[in-house]
């Protein structure tokens, strides 16, 4: 509602409810009791906090197997396939003066402006998300491509690594756009070593941390130890016993043969006769 985003956290705590034993103790005044539902909150925290410890270890030996070496071998792949590519345009320099030239389509344009024209002509044919060979270019291969989310035609320069950059509507500001791309090649690079650089100090504190004990765990023992103490001294720990229940070879009651004998005891209704010989009559 306030487009804020506060930070929060919560303990999954049991609820404490109170049997009729510590009901009884409470009422007696047993100072143990507060003691005992004062443990009940701590240990049950403590366990919470355990196991959010030791899932966090388990990640982080996970990390250590699978993440972090197929992460540093991809960027490693990438430092590689950027330095050749870094090689590959040193060795086609942009020309201060004139033009390197290019090769669209199987022609060879020596003129910018001649080159940025063909590269718009077959942006204009372009309608298609698979790649389409176009040229070449400083010793890159060129691909065009459309995004039909952007709506746009992409150009792709594929050497070791594919550097991509979206087409405009000018002839001359499409070749700089190649030239930026290329150009940034060295920029690419220097993230790429960084991001290597970040992926193994985290690998490093990752063996720092990972097989560390709970830091708190004499704290859970000695609590655990004090509670069970309680429930014993307290009878709180011992189940209720089980009622007796009644055995098989026990006589139940006959329903009917009770119906019987209180229908023998009713006494039959008494005739009235003398109303009965005046009828006659």
């Amino acid at each position: 509602m306030t487009s804020k985003s506060p930070v929060r956290s919560c303990d999954d705590v049991d609820e404490q409810v109170l049997s009729y034993a510590e009901v009884k103790a409470l009422c007696a005044g047993d100072e143990r009791i507060k003691e005992k539902m004062d443990l009940d909150i701590d240990v049950a925290r403590l366990k919470v906090v355990r196991a959010d410890f030791l899932s966090n270890q388990y990640r982080l030996e996970d990390r250590l197997l699978k993440h972090f070496p197929a992460q540093i071998e991809k960027q490693q792949g990438y430092i590689q396939g950027f330095e050749a590519d870094i090689q590959t345009a040193a060795a086609h320099p942009l020309l201060k003066e004139g033009f390197a030239g290019m090769e669209v389509n199987g022609r060879r344009f020596n003129k910018k402006q001649l080159a940025g024209e063909a590269i718009l002509a077959a942006r204009q044919n372009c309608k298609g998300a698979e790649p389409v060979p176009l040229g070449s270019y400083r010793g890159f291969q060129m691909e065009l491509s459309y995004d039909s989310f952007r709506q746009e035609v992409d150009l792709t320069l594929k050497g070791v690594m594919s550097h991509r950059l979206a087409l405009g509507t000018d002839a001359r500001g499409n070749l700089t756009r190649i030239d930026n791309a290329l150009a940034g090649i060295p920029g690419r690079l220097e993230a790429a070593k960084e991001q290597l650089a970040n992926l193994e100090n985290q690998r490093e504190a990752a063996k720092v941390e990972v097989g560390k004990s709970f830091p708190q765990e004499a704290e859970l023992a000695e609590k655990s130890a004090r509670l069970a103490e309680l429930d014993a001294a307290l009878n709180l720990s011992e189940p209720a016993a089980p009622q007796e229940e009644r055995g098989s070879n026990e006589e139940r009651p006959s329903v009917l043969a009770d119906l019987k004998q209180k229908s023998s005891q009713v006494q039959p209704p008494r005739r009235d006769t003398t109303q009965r010989t005046e009828e006659v009559l």
